[in-house]
């Protein structure tokens, strides 16, 4: 297993995995999504031309299982990872972990968690990240109809 830069010759197989990454947060909220490689392509350019947006690659045996992006504003965000399924608890985040913690000169990472996302949090708690630092509140979308709500702090909100 190797973390590389990302590279051109990879775009096509990260694509599909940010279609997936994409597909499994929806799978978050319930929402059955078709794989959208399309727009996960518009996506990934995107970041590829952003020097603010540096993205690493997981390699075995030279198939991509996994992609990180970070994200670089005065701090290092991991916004985005992803790890094929079959890959998972085999030490992939980890090394992009270890990797993102290098970049960010042993600051703390800040991470974007969707809170159903249990074995996310629960990972990141192993690796000692324990501070609740933001909350994203927004209207419901049209139509949205939400099944719960979540206490923080004091607060309760729909979700």
């Amino acid at each position: 297993m190797v973390i590389r830069e990302f590279e051109n010759i990879y775009f096509d197989d990260t694509a599909i995995l940010l279609a997936l990454f994409r597909q499994y947060l929806h799978s978050f909220k319930g929402i059955k999504s078709p794989l959208d490689i399309e727009s996960a392509r518009e996506e990934l350019n995107s970041f590829i031309h952003d020097p603010n947006y540096p993205i690493f690659v997981c390699l075995e045996e030279q198939e991509i299982i996994g992609y990180m992006i970070l994200k670089i504003d005065g701090c290092v965000w991991v916004e985005q990872i992803y790890v094929k399924e079959n890959y998972r608890r085999r030490r992939v985040g980890s090394a992009f972990y270890e990797k993102a913690e290098t970049i960010s000169n042993g600051d703390t990472l800040f991470n974007y968690v969707h809170p159903n996302n249990d074995a996310m949090i629960n990972f990141l708690k192993s690796k000692g990240y324990t501070v609740l630092n933001l909350i994203e509140i927004r209207k419901p979308f049209k139509g949205e109809k939400n099944k719960t709500t979540i206490k923080v702090g004091n607060n309760e909100f729909d979700y």
